[in-house]
């Protein structure tokens, strides 16, 4: 009688499939990216998209989708900076900065760190801006970005609220985070006027304080 257990290949063969599939996928996604943001929306065919990534249009679909939802998980990674499927709000680096009780200080780390993530904002903003009058998957795509930071600028303003420190009502502290945190400013001064990132994440924060916070007596 054979006592030998029969070797399980079936869990390890299925673990290895799933981790080859989201290998591909997420290197699908990285190259509708960059070739969107490279060539624009408009101008990116779903067969570039593939070559890029070394599979076929079919891959493309079964893995991730359409066009339009190759633009949504692309602004995904590019907000994120991964493609980890976590809130923007509720990434370890910006729950570090909810976490700050001085809220001047929490509005320079904010600062520092939207300066950060606008170096990849800004390109896919542009890309997406100029699709969005011809192509209404992205203009679909714009509002969306937009309605996305005004959700995580609306838990930054009623954070800074409940802090008590903050001279403005919750509703244009909002605001004016919002305005200022799609890339466009950094592009300008950064891109356009020579400032260094350093320069301008000084500059975003203090106006920010200088704007938000209860002047200290």
């Amino acid at each position: 009688m054979n006592s030998r257990k029969p070797v399980k290949r079936r869990s390890y063969n299925s673990a290895r499939r799933r981790a080859q599939a989201e290998e591909t996928r997420a290197a699908i996604i990285r190259s509708a990216r960059d070739l969107f943001v490279e060539r624009g929306y408009g101008h990116t065919t779903m067969s570039d998209i593939a070559r890029s990534a070394g599979v076929s249009v079919e891959t493309i679909h079964k893995s991730v989708g359409t066009k339009a939802v190759l633009l949504h998980r692309a602004w995904d990674i590019t907000v994120g900076g991964d493609d980890q499927d976590i809130v923007f709000h509720e990434r370890p680096e910006v729950l570090a900065i909810r976490s700050e009780p001085d809220l001047a200080q929490r509005l320079m780390l904010h600062a520092q760190f939207s300066t950060q993530t606008a170096q990849r904002i800004a390109p896919f903003q542009f890309m997406v801006q100029s699709a969005a009058g011809t192509d209404p998957a992205a203009a679909a795509m714009l509002e969306e970005m937009g309605r996305q930071r005004l959700t995580g600028m609306s838990v930054m303003a009623a954070e800074a609220a409940e802090t008590g420190q903050l001279a403005v009502s919750e509703e244009e502290c909002r605001d004016i985070i919002w305005s200022m945190t799609d890339g466009m400013l950094w592009h300008r001064l950064v891109q356009e006027r020579g400032w260094s990132n350093d320069r301008f994440a000084d500059w975003l924060g203090r106006v920010w304080v200088d704007r938000l916070v209860k002047k200290r007596r």
